[in-house]
């Protein structure tokens, strides 16, 4: 009985001591301040039960974590600007999409009003090249790359909130998957021909002290009086610059960018460069709707003039007084003739 008693009391003994070896292996951390925190959050759970409202604090400080991974950010888990990124796309794009619809509205008040731009006097037969074939190729794959970008761009951005209700989530769904990827593969195309076009044009698009006067009276678009210009006038002067060179450029840096992740951007270069990219992008639409305007139905012969290369005489009297007075006096020469009959009821 004896014996029994005392194996009762080792096992007890052992049993106490596995116990206290593990209550020991078991205990909070000796760090303080893991030691307040796991108080505080035992303290949160039995005042507001799954309120993980501390763990989510410091989750979402930005302070390191510990983690096997190795790269940049890998050590955060949530990142705090992500939020406001995403709140600030939605105004920004709202605020875009009514710039761009204001301008199509205001085109079309304008086209009403004025009418299309024409030439007074009757067509000599007489031609002048303004554009090499080289100049034509490069502003043509420029202007269709441009056009496509701006399109896709357009609805990756709208087309949630515009196409989606009109055509349904299949077909909405197919033609954004579309959209994405011909403005990613298409964007880099832009980036090689863009360079060369500022490279080719911006000699001609320098501004002199005659620009002022015809930036004063407005080219006479809206009074209809006669503005003499150079080969380029002010108002193209401008939107070479302003479109072409710096938002062009601009969109092609931050595009290659959002193109090209592998190359180790944090998330908040590809926030910051996304809201950038959707500004210049939105500002480009507008001011290359306004070209296509006045390079199509807004002004006679204009659109000849880039498809064929050739203006006539009197065309290019009445809009680039200027340049026709160099021509005419050899000061610039006249260019290649055309090898071909154009039409010459639509070059005037």
């Amino acid at each position: 009985m004896r014996r029994i008693t005392l194996r009762s009391a080792g096992a007890l003994v052992a049993a106490l001591g596995f116990a206290t070896g593990v209550a020991l292996a078991q205990s909070p951390a000796v760090d303080p301040k893991e030691a307040d925190f796991a108080r505080d959050q035992q303290k949160q759970q039995t005042a507001q039960p799954f309120n993980n409202q501390p763990v989510w604090k410091e989750v979402r400080s930005g302070a390191p974590q510990v983690t096997t991974v190795q790269g940049r950010e890998t050590n955060i888990l949530i990142q705090p600007e992500g939020q406001t990124w995403r709140a600030a796309r939605v105004p920004l794009a709202t605020a875009g999409g009514f710039l761009f619809v204001l301008t199509l509205l205001g085109l079309a008040g304008f086209y009403l009003l004025r009418g299309p731009i024409t030439v007074h006097g009757a067509p000599t037969g007489r031609l002048i090249e303004r554009f090499t074939a080289v100049q034509r190729m490069v502003h043509w794959t420029v202007a269709i790359t441009f056009t496509v970008l701006g399109v896709t761009g357009l609805i990756l951005t709208f087309g949630k909130a515009v196409l989606l209700p009109l055509i349904g989530y299949t077909l909405f769904s197919w033609l954004a998957t579309l959209a994405k990827n011909v403005h990613n593969f298409i964007g880099p195309v832009l980036a090689v021909t863009l360079p060369i076009m500022i490279l080719m044009f911006a000699r001609l698009n320098l501004f002199n002290g005659r620009d002022w006067v015809w930036l004063k009276k407005g080219g006479g678009m809206l009074t209809g009086e006669h503005v003499p210009a150079d080969r380029a006038n002010a108002g193209q002067k401008f939107l070479f610059w302003s479109m072409v060179v710096v938002l062009g450029l601009v969109l092609v840096v931050t595009g290659l960018i959002l193109d090209f992740p592998n190359f180790n951007q944090t998330r908040q270069t590809m926030q910051i460069t996304n809201v950038i990219h959707m500004i210049a992008g939105m500002l480009g639409v507008v001011m290359v709707s306004a070209h296509i305007y006045l390079g199509t139905i807004g002004m006679k012969g204009a659109f000849e003039a880039m498809r064929y290369g050739y203006v006539d005489e009197t065309w290019a009297k009445e809009h680039h007084e200027y340049w026709y007075n160099d021509v005419m006096t050899g000061k610039v020469p006249r260019g290649s003739q055309p090898t071909a009959p154009l039409g010459q009821q639509k070059l005037a």
